[in-house]
């Protein structure tokens, strides 16, 4: 093959699109990645997941440090925040790792080519380079992982200064006094957490009746109470008509849902974090014959293969959860899928993480999915109030919920909230790959005293037989 023909040309440098690119650099392939942001790693690293933890881990500790140390018996005075530091760390943390994709690349031959990629037809690409210069590649196999971008949100216009997404959200150069979050979900309620500890009075305005929609309704009502305790107001079944701004602030138009009846909420700055559409811009799809459906994503059958041979999508850009690590599974089945192995994805065992304080962490169904279908199931709860490390700790906030089969006893669900919750549901999610039961659970020896018993008592209560509890 010549410098610009490839075996395998990855259009996005994002969780998906990179991911591909080394697996299937591994499995012996000339493969090139496409990134026009200029460096790799997507939105989750750049302007999402990575820098947001940052910020939640940074200002978790700033109110921790002002309201639980000296339960500890840690006495501190004279605590505040340098945001500017704060927000260094969190662009050292964000360029340590966009460097460390770029040596994985190097690691494994992978070609990086900065610039923006359009499709021209029979395996051949036209990449607009970032330095002005244009260049044409072709591959016998082309993915497109561009991810998706924020949903605008009618009559409220993002300006980043005023009205933010999440990306202005990451990088506000001073703690505003008053903060509107328009949406209950993730995105909402982690950002909303992290001014909130900074300082900031913050309000949520969420269209549904519930925060973090779709989640078991266990863990919305946890959520709720705890949000409220920690000072965030709530305004549910809540919908934005207009928004305003002025140097004072913004002033936003909302209206009940319920009561119908309409006021104005004011506020410094104004997040809308509503979620998340596909990311096709200039990419030549309708050029080229791709389809998608009527929301934009691009269509694909069970391998991963659009309307076009040896043209290949995942990620956001096909729609389904929109999780990195989703991303990342399709990405890794695909390659190895075109290097003709069996690559597979599971998608009833990928867990979703809120990295709020507590976190809250869910894999697979519902009750009240379980109770629409008519299936017959088990339930097992525990407190992390009754967790000894947990109690220790002085973090027992939530709670492990367990739901099985009522027949099989095999793990349908598990919904979690609480202390290092995302990394509790690792367990939940192995088991449930493995087909496991929640006796599974129950008979494995878990260490003591270890947050993760509270998943073992869970699976113990299913048959009543909770020891601490």
């Amino acid at each position: 093959m010549s410098e610009n023909s490839f075996d395998l040309v990855v259009i996005g440098g994002g969780p998906g699109g990179y991911v591909a690119a080394i697996r299937a650099a591994q499995l012996g392939m000339n493969v090139a990645c496409v990134e026009k942001r200029g460096t790799l790693g997507g939105t989750c690293l750049n302007v999402g997941c990575i820098p947001s933890k940052a910020m939640l881990q940074s200002s978790h500790h700033f109110e921790t440090a002002g309201k639980e140390f000296a339960d500890h018996g840690i006495q501190t005075q004279g605590l505040e925040v340098d945001l500017e530091a704060m927000l260094k760390r969190k662009e050292k943390v964000v360029g340590d790792l966009t460097k460390g994709i770029e040596f994985l690349f190097k690691k494994n031959k992978v070609s990086y080519i900065q610039g923006a990629a359009k499709l021209v037809g029979n395996g051949k690409i036209n990449v607009s380079l970032l330095d002005g210069t244009e260049q044409e590649i072709s591959a016998t196999n082309i993915v497109i992982a561009t991810g998706s971008d924020v949903a605008p949100l009618p009559g409220v216009e993002i300006d980043e200064e005023q009205i933010l997404s999440s990306t202005g959200a990451l990088c506000l150069n001073k703690i505003p006094s008053s903060m509107i979050v328009v949406g209950g979900g993730v995105i909402g309620l982690e950002l909303g957490s992290v001014w909130r500890r900074l300082g900031a009075e913050v309000t949520v305005v969420e269209f549904m009746d519930t925060l973090l929609p779709g989640m078991d309704r266990d863990v919305c009502k946890q959520m709720q109470r705890t949000m409220k305790k920690q000072k965030m107001k709530l305004k549910l079944s809540t919908k934005v008509t207009a928004a305003e701004k002025s140097a004072e602030g913004v002033s936003l138009s909302v209206e009940s849902l319920k009561k119908g009846e309409s006021e104005t909420l004011q506020a410094d700055v104004v997040l809308v974090a509503i979620g998340r559409i596909p990311y096709t811009h200039g990419l030549g799809l309708e050029d080229v014959g791709i389809a998608t459906d009527e929301k934009g994503f691009i269509q694909v059958d069970e391998h991963f293969k659009t309307s076009v041979d040896g043209v290949y999508a995942i990620g956001d850009v096909i729609g389904g959860a929109m999780l990195a690590h989703k991303a990342e599974e399709e990405g890794v089945a695909l390659a190895e899928n075109l290097a003709g192995k069996p690559g597979h994805v599971n998608y009833k065992t990928i867990p979703g993480v809120v990295y709020t304080w507590p976190e809250v962490a869910s894999v697979g169904r519902t009750e009240d999915g379980l109770k629409r279908d008519g299936l017959s199931y088990k339930v097992g709860k525990f407190p992390f109030s009754a967790n000894s490390r947990a109690r220790a700790n002085g973090d027992s906030e939530g709670f492990v919920k367990i739901l099985a089969d009522a027949e099989s006893d095999r793990v349908l669900g598990v919904h979690i909230v609480g202390p290092a919750a995302g990394d509790l549901i690792a367990e939940a999610v192995t088991v449930m790959e493995f087909g496991g039961s929640t006796e599974d659970i129950a008979r494995t020896c878990h260490a003591h005293p270890a947050l993760g018993e509270a998943v073992k008592e869970a699976a113990l209560d299913l048959d009543g037989r909770a020891i601490h509890a």
